[in-house]
């Protein structure tokens, strides 16, 4: 369902994206309007679901992980199912999509070294062919999505 979103929801949705703890007193001086009027959007645009959660950035570095990766799965014939109903279980996934294409699954996963990879990695051959990409560095991390990525 397309929900039409005027400019000043896209400016507060701007400003929720670049600090998702701004205050509503904060925002309504960047758009003109009051906090209450602010947090009745911000309220409509979650029950709408545009808004769909406010999250922390946590260093996987800093954390302990050492690596991080990018790894895809082609599914061997009959294993996608049940590999989607596992695959919430495992702790080194921090995002996992299904996609289009060769491989069925991109997983981004978090791993304390080189030796816990291994181990992922015997883990999932069980049910498909595997690709790892490891991250070097961030380019882009959670960009924003801007009404100009409509035009």
């Amino acid at each position: 369902m397309k929900v039409n979103i005027d400019d000043l929801n896209w400016k507060i949705l701007e400003s929720l994206q670049e600090n998702a703890r701004i205050s509503y007193a904060d925002i309504g001086r960047k758009v003109g309007l009051t906090p209450p009027a602010v947090a009745e959007r911000v309220k409509k645009m979650e029950d709408l679901e545009i808004l769909e959660g406010y999250t922390a950035e946590v260093s996987h570095a800093k954390t302990g992980h050492q690596l991080k990766a990018i790894i895809t799965l082609r599914a061997f014939m009959g294993k996608l199912k049940p590999f989607l109903s596992i695959v919430t279980g495992f702790n080194e996934v921090i995002n996992c999509y299904r996609i289009t294409g060769n491989e069925n699954i991109v997983m981004e996963v978090i791993l304390k070294d080189q030796f816990h990879l291994e181990k992922f990695i015997d883990k999932l051959i069980q049910y498909g062919e595997t690709r790892t990409h490891i991250v070097l560095s961030n380019v882009i991390s959670n960009a924003p999505i801007l009404k100009r990525n409509l035009t």
